[in-house]
């Protein structure tokens, strides 16, 4: 087996056929190929690895060049996507092989994070891969905001193309990258996908001259179902106003569906309002995220309580290893110290937990991630506190 990285120009001919058979209708007609050809312009500046035997292309995974906030500070994140085998070359290592070189040139490239939407957790949670929420679908129908829909809210509402106001949209998502914890956002090359769309409208609030909630959206048809994509606000007026927006279509659809982040309370948006909240999970079409630190020492500077803890990393090519964790300045400083004593003993994945805030330190040592005294996972609950990441990763 050899494995290299693919040029722009070498994708669509070797790349594309092992994409298309593991994500795509199969075999595509010539329609579909057309079109898988023509959007390889959205995925031109993405790391592709392929691994060959004998000259022949068998399996590839590709890295995404993003950026994702983590507890306030934004870090270098790649997206991990892609990763395909051909069915004769399955269950020989080929997809493993390439995920393992992949994390390790992405982390030499400078990328503190990673993070995925697995075929198989199981298998990703071997390389330091932890989960993270997933976002819920939210459907209720448009009559239940009739309130909603006669309150006076200052701000207003604008709906075009996506476009046409691609621009303010992308905007938007870079600040709400600045703003809110797991939240990531997709290089330029990629959201110009968005931007030659032409299947999608986009709905933004704003007040003060300021966009405070975006969404993008589309109508399966006359009595169907408003089907909107992340419902991004920066505030609850900016909830509100979409969601009057939503209610304007009373007579027009039987259903509103959206997506919001794990921590929305949909049931407190109205009075009367009637839903249905619900996240699935299922492999390989719905999975929930995962996330990893591919460099530990790069998260120096997070903001943190003053505690002070050792910890030894095991088992892991990327960041294995013994750090002193030092929070006592306020802000997070970290060694890499062979001699330095061990307080915990994590997996990456029970280091990622932490890290993301999914896990609490007794949860990391239930799951299997890690060994932790009951004295360090104070410490280590004061420097890592729980949080709830909102990894949008969308156009």
């Amino acid at each position: 087996m050899e494995i290299r990285e693919l040029s722009a120009d070498e994708r669509p001919e070797i790349s594309l056929p092992i994409q298309a058979y593991a994500f795509q209708a199969s075999p595509a007609d010539d329609r579909l190929a057309e079109t898988l050809r023509n959007n390889q312009q959205y995925y031109a500046g993405n790391v592709t690895l392929v691994a060959e035997e004998d000259g022949v292309p068998l399996a590839d995974a590709s890295a995404i060049p993003m950026r994702q906030n983590v507890r306030g500070i934004v870090f270098p994140m790649a997206g991990i996507a892609g990763v395909a085998t051909l069915p004769l070359a399955r269950r020989r290592g080929y997809a493993r092989a390439l995920v393992t070189q992949l994390l390790g040139q992405m982390r030499d490239a400078g990328h503190v994070l990673s993070a995925l939407y697995p075929f198989r957790p199981s298998f990703y949670q071997r390389f330091g891969f932890v989960g993270l929420p997933r976002t819920r679908t939210v459907r209720f129908p448009p009559e239940c905001l009739t309130d909603l829909m006669r309150a006076e809210l200052p701000g207003e509402v604008t709906c075009e193309p996506a476009k046409a106001g691609y621009p303010a949209y992308r905007e938007f998502t870079q600040r709400l990258l600045r703003e809110q914890h797991g939240f990531s956002v997709l290089p330029d090359y990629r959201t110009m996908e968005l931007r030659d769309a032409r299947d999608r409208w986009l709905v933004m609030a704003q007040a003060d001259g300021e966009v405070i909630a975006a969404t993008t959206y589309r109508i399966t048809g006359h009595a169907g179902v408003l089907a909107a994509d992340d419902m991004l606000t920066a505030n609850p007026l900016g909830r509100a106003l979409l969601l009057q927006f939503f209610a304007r279509h009373v007579d027009q659809v039987r259903e509103v569906e959206v997506q919001v982040p794990a921590g929305e309370l949909p049931e407190l948006w109205a009075t009367d309002l009637t839903a249905v909240t619900q996240a699935k999970t299922s492999f390989p079409d719905s999975p929930a995220p995962m996330a990893r630190v591919l460099s530990l020492t790069s998260l120096a500077g997070l903001p943190t309580s003053p505690e002070r803890v050792t910890v030894e990393i095991t088992s892991d090519p990327y960041i294995g290893g013994r750090y002193v964790l030092d929070g006592r300045s306020g802000s997070l400083e970290i060694t890499h110290d062979a001699a330095a004593g061990t307080g915990a003993t994590l997996t990456a994945a029970g280091l990622s937990g932490l890290v993301y805030g999914v896990l609490d330190p007794d949860e990391v040592v239930v799951r299997g991630f890690g060994d932790i005294p009951r004295d360090t996972a104070a410490a280590l609950r004061g420097l890592f506190p729980r949080r709830q990441p909102y990894l949008f990763a969308r156009f």
